[in-house]
C-alpha cells in the first residue's frame, strides 16, 4: 500500500513534520540513513529552546569581527575557502544580511516562529508527556561589553513592550537569577534575561516521539540511504542498493544534504553547512541550573538533568561532520575561561560536531512544488524552530495554507 507522505530526515524537524502530519490522519514513512532518530544534527546540540532570543546569525556585531574571521584570528568562527559560485552567491547575500534594518527583520521573523513553538510544545507535551531532559530554567546572556550590553538592552526593552517577556539585568541581578555567576561578577557588564526560555535534550526528543508515534502507525525506515529523488504523479526516493520507496508526497527535511537531493530537480536552495562542536560533562562545583550563552565567546551553556552540554564555534562551508581535535580544544578552553567551575573540565567528556544548515538570512524554508514540500534551513535554532515549521509543512501537504 502507498504511503501518503515519506519524511526524508529523522532529526528534531523530520520527527515533529511526521507527527504533524500523522495528527492531520496521513500515513507517513520516516526515513533516514543513520540508525535511529535523532543521530545527525540533532545528536548532542545546545539543547536551549531559544524562544526569547532569535537573532540572525548575520548581523553588524558579525560583521564587524570580520577581518578577525578572515584573518583566522576569530576563535569562535573559521570561514572555508572555497571557489564555487553557489558557495560564494550565499556569503555575499550572508553578509548583505548583516546589515541593521535586515537583521532586525530576520530577527523579529525568527522570534514569531519561535513562539509560535513555544505554544505547540506545550499541546504537545499534554498529547505526549515525553522525557527528554525538558525544563523551563529561564535563559540569560551574559555581556562583557558595556556598549554591547547597553544595545541588547535597548533590543530587550524593544522586545519587552511587543509583550516578551524579557529584562535587562544589573551584575547584581544576574547574580540573583544565576549564583553561580558569582565569581564572574567583576567583569560582567549586565545580563538579559528570558525566564519563559526552555531546555530539552533533543536526541531524546526525537526517540521519545518516534516511539510513541510509531505505536500509532508511523513507519521507520532506518540505515536507509537516499540516493535520488523521482518526480511524477507521486514521488518517490532510490535508496542504496536500488530500493524505492514511494508516497503520494514527499517532505525534504534532511538538512544540510537536502541541497544536493534537490539540486537534480531543478530546486536549488541556498543553504550552506555551518559546522557546531560541543562537549558533554558532569556539572562542576558552580554549575548553572539557569541556561546561559556568553555572548563574547558565542558559548552555550546547558544542564540537561545530571550532564552539563556545552556548545558552540560555526565553521562555515565545513562539510565534514567528524569533530576536529583542534576546534573541540578551543571550544573546551573558551568554556573554562567563561565559567570556569560549571563543569568537571577534567572529568569524563562526549565530544560531538554536526552540521547546521544556514540560509543566508538564517530563517527556515517551508514551501512546496507539486507533489514535494521542503522544510530546511533553520541553522542553530532547529530545535527552537521545529514544531512551528513542522506545523506549516504539514499544512502545505494538506492543502491549508
Amino acid at each position: 500500500m502507498t504511503k501518503d507522505v515519506l519524511v526524508l530526515g529523522a532529526g528534531v524537524v523530520g520527527v515533529a513534520t511526521a507527527e504533524a502530519l500523522m495528527r492531520r490522519g496521513l500515513s507517513v514513512t520516516l526515513v533516514d540513513r543513520s540508525a535511529e532518530a535523532g543521530n545527525g544534527a540533532s545528536f548532542a546540540n545546545g539543547g536551549q529552546l531559544s524562544y526569547s532570543y532569535t537573532d540572525a546569525l548575520s548581523s553588524p556585531s558579525l560583521l564587524k569581527r570580520l577581518p578577525g574571521i578572515l584573518a583566522a584570528t576569530d576563535p569562535a568562527f573559521r570561514v572555508a575557502v572555497r571557489f564555487d559560485p553557489a558557495y560564494l552567491r550565499w556569503c555575499l547575500a550572508f553578509f548583505r544580511n548583516g546589515s541593521a534594518g535586515r537583521f532586525a527583520a530576520n530577527s523579529l521573523a525568527g522570534l514569531e516562529m519561535a513562539l509560535r513553538s513555544r505554544a505547540l510544545m506545550e499541546e504537545l507535551l499534554d498529547r505526549y508527556p515525553l522525557e527528554f531532559a525538558h525544563a523551563v530554567p529561564g535563559k540569560l546572556l551574559l555581556h562583557e561589553d558595556a556598549d554591547g550590553f547597553r544595545a541588547a538592552a535597548a533590543h530587550a526593552e524593544a522586545k519587552r513592550r511587543a509583550g516578551i517577556e524579557v529584562r535587562a539585568l544589573t551584575p547584581a541581578e544576574a547574580v540573583g537569577v544565576e549564583p553561580a555567576l558569582e565569581g564572574i561578577r567583576s567583569r560582567l557588564a549586565g545580563g538579559i534575561f528570558a525566564p519563559g526560555d526552555a531546555v530539552g535534550d533533543p536526541h531524546l526528543f526525537c526517540t521519545a516521539l518516534t516511539e510513541r508515534l510509531t505505536g500509532e502507525g508511523l513507519e521507520t525506515r532506518f540505515g536507509a540511504a537516499v540516493e535520488g529523488i523521482e518526480q511524477g504523479p507521486g514521488s518517490a526516493v532510490r535508496l542504496a542498493g536500488g530500493e524505492r520507496l514511494e508516497a503520494r508526497h514527499l517532505v525534504v527535511a534532511a538538512g544540510p544534504q537536502a541541497a544536493a537531493l534537490l539540486r537534480p530537480l531543478g530546486w536549488r536552495v541556498p543553504i550552506v553547512p555551518v559546522r557546531g562542536h560541543s562537549l558533554t560533562l558532569a556539572p562542576g562545583r558552580q554549575a548553572p541550573r539557569v541556561s546561559i550563552t556568553d555572548v563574547a565567546r558565542k558559548l552555550v551553556f546547558c544542564r540537561l538533568g545530571e550532564r552539563m552540554r556545552i556548545a558552540g564555534l560555526a565553521d562555515v562551508g565545513f562539510s565534514d561532520a567528524a569533530v576536529d581535535p583542534l576546534r573541540l580544544q578551543a571550544l573546551a578552553e573558551a568554556a573554562r575561561d567563561s565559567l570556569p567551575e560549571a563543569a568537571d573540565y577534567e572529568g569524563p567528556r562526549a565530544g560531538w560536531a554536526g552540521l547546521r544548515p544556514v540560509t543566508p538570512d538564517s530563517l527556515p524554508i517551508v514551501a512546496r512544488r507539486g507533489a514535494i514540500t521542503v522544510n530546511i534551513g533553520h541553522g542553530g535554532l532547529g530545535w527552537t524552530y521545529a514544531l512551528a515549521t513542522a506545523e506549516r509543512a504539514a499544512a502545505l501537504v494538506v492543502g491549508e495554507g
